[in-house]
């Protein structure tokens, strides 16, 4: 390792004294101007990973859903996944590191990992439409050129698309080619298709309005539109021209706020989709006749997307391992319907999405979605072998023809990471073939009304969880009051959970009814004010 270059180039990329972060599932995110050390150091480390796995690296650089000003960068693992914790750890230590120390640090990460130096370095970057997200990401690159890595700058691209190009990079072609080209060549054309038999259906639905959040999805969607134009029409909201990234739009802020983005025209009955800013997160929503606003969240579109894997299953004769992942956040009704109405099984893991996907990765089949609309399925080897083999070898002819639907949903699916486009693309799908409306689609079930609140405490380490988070360890006695306020109402359930990042402690609650749902998130609240050391004025009622 050249410590003189390291040495020099860092102080060209100065970190600012006073300055802590913490590397977490969504990587680091902070505004902009404070983050051009971290982007160096990042490159820096991505080549130490690479070396390391002998492997192809992504280096991500944006803030996914935060306000224009934010940034942020995540590093990509060989298969497409989220960086491993342990060198999440690593990344935490190095982007901290004074300047006096930072060669030093590389040295005892090499050591800790067994990093062969000599091994070569390949590393992939992308980056959104944040007006910073050049120069950070040529930041990154000077971190990966000092340590001798080789790289291939992608550009403007989405999230997934970049976990995509690092998957195929490292499957050798078998997982699809590492261009962009590549990606809606692959994804179109197993959309056409898993439609082709219901192609006549789709000419009387109508398009499909989308919000696209003022980020990069707009312009992924513009080049991806000749690919599917034939078979479905797409109208572009909220595409960069005019709104700023994120702001009263995209898929957090319609979640959040429960009501449509500005900058989307909706007539009753239309589907319609918000991305977020970088493009992996997915909601549908719609306005009936009456004007009222209906969302379909990440619970929904698991429940829509199992429920169709399970009946392909059945028609293949297919007995693969299958179970729907959730955190405490999905809805209760959600969880009902796939047990008690579809017979799915569904496992509960802990909040983040690198949770849900290593649970989802020890069953054959494993359907994920945070209710903020994060999610993909995951296949194992074997069960895709079979798929495949099946689709091609089968001689009974209804067999063979479900087997070549689930084929075309595999190579549909973004199995890497959430991917907004591809999620969208299996969801219209899925409602062609099933011959279904939004609102009969949202009518398979009635959510819970639920409310979110948050209380700002002394200390968020003061709370434990534990049966992923659903259960309070400590402060003593809160478990127990969270139970007797929920025998209070019916259909009743809430939960705490400490926020990883600040001082808050995040409040959950659903009931029979809205009002009894805000009652009891607001009487939680109290609860956790008065057991967990709550700071400033007590929560007041919704």
């Amino acid at each position: 390792m050249d410590s003189e270059a390291v040495t020099k180039y860092s102080k060209l990329h100065a970190k600012l004294l006073g300055l802590f972060l913490q590397y977490g599932t969504a990587g680091f995110r902070c505004k902009a101007e404070n983050l051009n050390h971290v982007m160096f150091r990042m490159g820096l480390l991505a080549v130490l990973r690479s070396k390391k796995t002998k492997s192809t690296i992504g280096v991500m650089v944006t803030a996914s859903h935060n306000p224009e000003e934010d940034n942020g960068v995540k590093l990509i693992d060989p298969s497409g996944e989220m960086l491993a914790p342990t060198w999440e750890e690593h990344a935490t230590f190095l982007a901290n590191a004074e300047e006096p120390q930072l060669h030093c640090v590389l040295t005892e990460i090499c050591q800790k990992e067994a990093v062969d130096l000599q091994n070569k370095a390949f590393i992939v970057i992308g980056r959104d439409t944040r007006p910073s997200s050049k120069e950070l990401s040529q930041a990154a690159i000077d971190g990966v050129s000092v340590l001798g890595g080789q790289y291939k700058d992608y550009g403007l691209v989405t999230t997934p698309q970049l976990h995509y190009m690092v998957r195929c990079h490292n499957s050798y072609g078998t997982y699809g080619t590492p261009t962009v080209e590549g990606y809606y060549q692959k994804l179109s054309k197993a959309f056409l298709e898993l439609t082709m038999q219901a192609a006549s259906q789709m000419d009387g639905r109508g398009g499909l309005k989308i919000d696209c959040a003022n980020g990069i999805g707009a312009l992924k969607l513009k080049e991806m539109e000749r690919y599917l134009s034939e078979r479905l029409a797409i109208h572009l909201a909220n595409d960069g021209r005019e709104g700023k990234l994120n702001h009263m739009c995209g898929a957090d802020f319609v979640k959040v706020h429960q009501k449509p983005p500005v900058g989307l025209q909706m007539n009753p009955g239309e589907r319609c989709c918000s991305l977020d800013g970088d493009a992996d997160r997915l909601v549908y929503y719609y306005v009936d006749t009456a004007g009222h606003f209906h969302l379909l969240d990440g619970d929904k579109i698991a429940t829509l997307i199992s429920t169709f894997l399970q009946e392909l299953l059945i028609k293949a004769g297919q007995t693969l391992s299958f179970a729907v992942i959730q955190t405490a956040y999905a809805n209760g009704s959600s969880t009902c319907y796939l047990e008690q109405t579809m017979k799915v099984p569904v496992h509960c893991a802990k909040t983040g999405v690198k949770h849900l996907h290593h649970k989802a990765q020890e069953f054959d089949i494993g359907v994920y979605f945070e209710a903020n609309g994060h999610g993909t399925v995951l296949f194992s080897k074997a069960a895709e072998d079979k798929i495949r083999y099946q689709a091609k070898e089968e001689k009974d002819l209804q067999k063979r023809e479900a087997a070549k639907m689930l084929e075309n949903t595999i190579d549909l699916i973004n199995q890497t990471v959430g991917d907004g486009l591809s999620d969208m693309l299996v969801i219209e799908a899925i409602l062609v073939l099933k011959n279904l409306t939004i609102a009969q689609w949202d009518a398979l079930y009635t959510d819970l009304p639920n409310r979110q609140l948050t209380v700002k405490v002394a200390d968020r380490r003061v709370i434990s969880t534990t049966d992923a988070e659903r259960r309070a360890l400590a402060p003593p006695g809160l478990q127990e009051k969270i139970d007797h306020l929920t025998q209070k109402f019916k259909l009743a359930r809430a939960f705490v959970r400490p926020s990883g990042t600040e001082d808050i402690v995040r409040v959950y609650a659903e009931a029979d009814s809205q009002v009894n749902a805000d009652k009891l998130a607001h009487e939680v609240c109290l609860a956790v004010y008065h057991l967990a050391g709550g700071f400033g004025d007590p929560p007041k009622a919704v």
